[in-house]
């Protein structure tokens, strides 16, 4: 991924995963490796998990432990009502800033 798209994904992975985590529960892992099937191939597994953390901290997403064959428990992630009003706000201001940066381009195109 080239450094640029990088850059711009970092403002941005928040309210990914939060969208993800609208549409269904999920531990870390899970987020990671969807997010690498849409080709977000350059995310590393810890960039997530500190994500989540911060989330949880921020009590943006509800936190279960549960059993693994393998290993210790599973955090899993569940968006809650706080979640969903920053993600509604997110969108918001994801709409406002591409549209003007759809007009720039279109302008300078002209």
């Amino acid at each position: 991924m080239p450094k640029q798209i990088t850059e711009m994904l970092k403002g941005t992975l928040e309210g990914i995963v939060l969208a993800i985590l609208a549409s269904r529960a999920a531990y870390g892992y899970e987020i990671t490796a969807w997010l690498r099937e849409q080709g977000f191939s350059e995310i590393a597994e810890g960039t997530v998990y500190a994500l989540l953390v911060r989330m949880e901290q921020r009590k943006l997403v509800d936190v279960e432990k549960v059993p693994s064959e393998k290993g210790p428990p599973r955090k899993v992630y569940t968006l809650n009502a706080a979640g969903r009003a920053y993600l509604d706000e997110f969108w918001r201001n994801w709409s406002f800033l591409a549209e003007r940066i759809d007009r720039l381009h279109r302008e300078g195109e002209n």
